[in-house]
């Protein structure tokens, strides 16, 4: 299996590959700034410098072919403007999701946020944030890749307790980044875990135990 991570360097992303090298599984990084290539070695995976601001959709189909899967952790991050939350939360969501038909790339995870489902008509950066992330999370429903989306509380860099609350519909409270991964990793075993949006905060449950009891007890 090979998995493809846009947004390879982020704090989410970085979490995820090393639990995917861990059990085998290869990955290709997807960067913007070619000095994280070398962290992205690091821990075992393979880099590729693909900014999804600029590259075509062609470009991205070839960075990905041979994937069976995706998963979209990029994001413009911390400080940056209203126009980059629409171009890489929204059109690069967008873009690599085209290139996943393309590439024939069957699986598709996107790591969105609370609030995509009912976003804010404002245009602070906040509100605008969360309307590209509703927008691309449209676009992934709309679609024919077999998605999930994932939508977390507020994140921490507490270390993880590898216990969660998943539910279908919303709610609000927090998640360390450890956790959150570990959700991603266990989505991409389970094949159940398809056209279905989730909401994920610390909670009671281990992560596998609270993804069966939701999804079912089906495996890859």
């Amino acid at each position: 299996m090979q998995v493809a991570i846009a947004g390879a360097h982020g704090k989410i992303a970085m979490r995820l590959t090393r639990r995917l090298i861990a059990r085998g599984v290869a990955v290709i990084g997807l960067i913007r700034n070619p000095a994280h290539a070398e962290d992205i070695r690091a821990i075992g995976a393979q880099p590729v410098v693909c900014d999804l601001e600029r590259a075509s959709v062609a470009d991205i189909s070839a960075a990905i072919t041979g994937s069976s899967a995706a998963v979209f952790a990029a994001g413009a991050g911390p400080g940056s403007g209203a126009e980059r939350k629409l171009t890489t939360d929204r059109d690069g969501a967008i873009k690599l999701l085209a290139a996943c038909a393309s590439a024939d790339v069957g699986r598709y995870l996107i790591i969105s946020s609370i609030g995509a489902e009912n976003p804010p008509d404002r245009d602070d950066v906040f509100g605008v944030y969360l309307r590209a992330k509703a927008e691309a999370d449209a676009a992934v429903e709309a679609s024919d890749r077999d998605w999930t989306i994932v939508r977390p509380g507020r994140l921490t860099d507490d270390p993880g307790r590898g216990r969660v609350r998943v539910d279908v519909e919303p709610f609000h409270g927090e998640v360390p980044r450890d956790d959150v991964a570990a959700v991603l990793d266990a989505l991409l075993q389970r094949p159940r875990a398809s056209q279905v949006t989730l909401y994920v905060n610390a909670g009671e449950h281990p992560v596998e135990d609270a993804l069966d009891a939701l999804l079912g007890k089906q495996t890859s």
